[in-house]
């Protein structure tokens, strides 16, 4: 029992941690979970991850919350994915109830907006790094790659709505594992 708290404490810990340090959202929250979870704690695979952030990616909700809530579950049950989520969400709250305080009081003030134009500019090196970390754990084959294509233009140029690309890219995968299985048959 002491040892199923102790795991819990731990969990409820490194999502506290990740979502104190991380900023930019769920995108760059990944390859800290990825690396926490995979690498630190060998909780899960990195396939194990792969799989959560596609389905995080593909539920209602941030992607950094249901990323947490899944690996919550996945490596302690209900209690571990509620610990996980409350760790995610915690320190967010907190931040943003300081910066609408500060915003609020002091956003006039131009180092302030300065500062904030920064945040933003790291913020976009965190998500390509997200997107990095994604594109090297993710199949590379022909099919992947006019998916990718096909989704990003779609939602880019032609805003088609994202649950619906979404619907299509899941789709259409597993229509291409049906006609490569009975491919090979």
């Amino acid at each position: 029992m002491a040892r199923d708290t102790k795991k819990l404490l731990h969990l409820f810990t490194t999502f506290l941690k990740i979502g104190a340090f991380t900023f930019g959202g769920g995108y760059a929250m990944i390859p800290l979970i990825q690396k926490e979870v995979v690498e630190k704690q060998k909780w899960l695979t990195d396939a194990d991850i792969l799989d959560i952030v596609a389905i995080a990616e593909s539920t209602p909700g941030p992607i950094a919350i249901n990323s947490a809530t899944f690996v919550g579950y996945q490596t302690s049950g209900v209690i571990g994915a509620f610990l996980a989520t409350v760790g995610v969400i915690l320190p967010s709250f907190l931040v943003i109830l300081l910066v609408s305080f500060l915003l609020r009081q002091f956003g006039t003030i131009k180092p302030l907006q300065y500062a904030f134009q920064g945040i933003r500019a790291g913020v976009l090196a965190l998500i390509a790094n997200a997107l990095f970390s994604m594109y090297r754990q993710a199949p590379k084959h022909l099919f992947s790659y006019l998916i990718m294509l096909t989704a990003f233009i779609l939602v880019a140029f032609a805003q088609v709505n994202v649950i619906f690309v979404i619907l299509g890219c899941g789709i259409a995968g597993i229509l291409f594992c049906l006609f490569s299985k009975r491919r090979i048959k």
